[in-house]
């Protein structure tokens, strides 16, 4: 079962998947607060009462899945992105964090200022969104706490990732987070660890791998981060990115001014973005031009 987070006249709804066509629930106030659907299975999701007229995937306006405290990626998790990045494979989970504000839709422009970034890059991910409270669960008990799984793209500004010394900065400017368009409910997935993962560039695939390729697998990574950060309902994972990312590549590709990416995975769908990189809307001077002065 697939769940979508949309807007209709304003308000958030979730809806589910109904062939084409999304079809909005009944959910209470209490429910919505709650954050309830992060809790459902598919059959409680299916058997939902209907709250209006089914809506065409094509016409519907997406929200982000969901509305994350805590963004957590994983970076260099797949052997062949380590080598091409001319990284060792970690020995442990290489952890990240991404604000708030980085997320953004299935269908939101993903803007990349060419005032503040030349180099911004895509980054096929899946994403764990994280169903129930979490701290310190073990492997075995992990899965058991994932209210599903979605697609993500973990755009990154790669000039400002790599001047800085830390990623915070280039992985976290305005809408470097897009996740959707479905959240596939974690009963749906009968095996996390073997799905294709792709990333397409006005139409050309870029990155193209499974996720069984990862280093650290899923239920690793959420015993892993539980053991010192309790994750909460809504909370997203972000699982890390095979080969064959922009900045890697001889010579290097990076997002363009209309330019649409595509990053599917496996069963749960198809996010697709279309890049701008008109200016900033603040008219902020590119870091390197702000002069000596730290006051």
């Amino acid at each position: 079962m697939k769940l979508a987070r949309v807007s209709i006249d304003g308000r958030e709804v979730i809806a589910r998947l109904e062939g084409s066509a999304l079809a909005p629930v009944r959910m209470t106030a209490a429910e919505t607060e709650s954050r309830a659907w992060l809790r459902w299975g598919s059959d409680e999701a299916a058997a939902r009462p209907a709250a209006g007229p089914t809506i065409p995937v094509d016409l519907a306006t997406y929200l982000p899945v969901v509305e994350a405290r805590n963004i957590i990626a994983v970076g260099l998790n797949y052997v062949d992105h380590a080598t091409e990045s001319e990284f060792e494979p970690p020995s442990q989970p290489l952890l990240f964090a991404k604000t708030g504000n980085t997320l953004a839709a299935h269908g939101d422009v993903i803007r990349c200022p060419a005032d503040l970034t030349g180099q911004a890059d895509y980054e096929a991910e899946l994403a764990v969104v994280i169903g129930r409270r979490t701290s310190g669960v073990s492997q075995a008990a992990a899965l058991a706490h994932v209210a599903g799984y979605t697609v993500a793209n973990d755009v990154s500004a790669r000039d400002a990732q790599f001047r800085d010394g830390q990623w915070m900065r280039g992985k976290s400017f305005d809408t470097f987070c897009p996740l959707g368009p479905f959240l596939t409910l974690a009963d749906a997935v009968p095996d996390v660890m073997d799905l294709r993962i792709t990333t397409r560039l006005n139409g050309q695939v870029m990155q193209d791998d499974r996720t069984s390729s990862m280093i650290f697998s899923v239920p690793y990574l959420i015993s892993y981060v539980s053991r010192f950060l309790t994750l909460v309902p809504g909370d997203v994972i972000l699982t890390g990115t095979p080969a064959g990312v922009g900045f890697a590549r001889r010579p290097a590709v990076y997002l363009q001014d209309a330019d649409v990416v595509e990053v599917e995975v496996e069963g749960l769908g198809c996010l697709r973005n279309i890049v701008s990189t008109a200016a900033s809307a603040t008219g902020a001077a590119p870091v390197a031009d702000l002069g000596e002065s730290r006051a």
